[in-house]
Formats: structure tokens, sequence, C-alpha cells
């Protein structure tokens, strides 16, 4: 099951729907174009389209996957005590003084430039299910850190 925010379905619902209307024919129209150039065996145009079109399929399966798994979640129904899903989080890295604000997403949301960061990152799946006031230990790439939650909110 992926849990997904509106927006976020929206937008593959959207993307879907580019790869299929306007990304399929393209693609399938350069195989057709490569094919009726003569010898397949060594026409590079030819692989490079079945490649491009291969691609696309495979984008289109990816997407229609993830919709057919797809639950949209509405945050203002989950609980807001706790660090889950579509909260927005207030940290601070206790070694360091450093304060981040991340809002925790499903990962295909994910994009760290934006504070979010997905369900299933390291600081994410430590803070699951703690409250404001807690401090937790993540192991992440840079070594061992303590982080105190400071806040919660949608």
């Amino acid at each position: 099951m992926e849990y997904l925010s509106k927006e976020c379905y929206d937008s593959l619902v959207a993307e879907l729907n580019e790869l299929t209307t306007v990304e399929l024919p393209k693609a399938k129209d350069e195989l057709s174009e490569a094919r009726a150039k003569g010898d397949l065996s060594e026409n590079f145009e030819y692989h490079a389209a079945k490649r491009a079109l291969r691609r696309v399929m495979s984008k289109i399966r990816f997407k229609t996957s993830v919709l057919q798994n797809a639950q949209v979640l509405d945050p203002a129904r989950l609980a807001s005590d706790t660090v889950g899903l579509f909260r927005k989080v207030e940290i601070t890295n206790i070694e360091r003084g450093r304060t981040f604000t991340y809002t925790i997403v499903n990962p295909h949301e994910a994009d760290i430039r934006e504070g979010k960061i997905s369900i299933k990152s390291p600081i994410a799946e430590a803070l699951l299910g703690k409250k404001a006031g807690d401090v937790v230990e993540v192991r992440v790439p840079a070594g061992l850190q303590k982080l105190r939650i400071d806040s919660i909110t949608l």
C-alpha cells in the first residue's frame, strides 16, 4: 500500500496521462520510422528507438503500479501528537545545536531541497511514533546523531 497526499496522487495521474497520450505514441512513431529504414541488425536508430520505447513502457508500468496500490490520506485525520506521515517536525541536532524542519512524506514526494524527507529514510524511521521533547539516536552516513524533537505540526 502506498500512502499518498492528494497533490502527489494528482501529479502521478498527470505524469501517467502525459506518458500514455504523448510519450508512448511518439516513441512508437520513432520506432516505426527507424524500422522502415531497412536492415535492422545494423540500424542504430532502430535500436535506440526500441530502448526509448522500453523506457517509456517501464515508466508507465511503474506509475500504474503505484497508483493501483495508492491510498490518498487526509493529513488532518492522522494523529497530530506523534511523528508520522505528512507531519512537519522541527528537530535539533543536540551535538551541533543546529535546528532543522522536515516534513515526513512518502518516497515519491521526497525532496530534501523542499525539506521533505522520505518516511523510509533513517531519520524519519528513528522519529516515527515519537513525541515533542523526545530525544532519539539515529545512525546516518555521517555517524550516530542525537536529535531532539522540538515540535510536531501539520
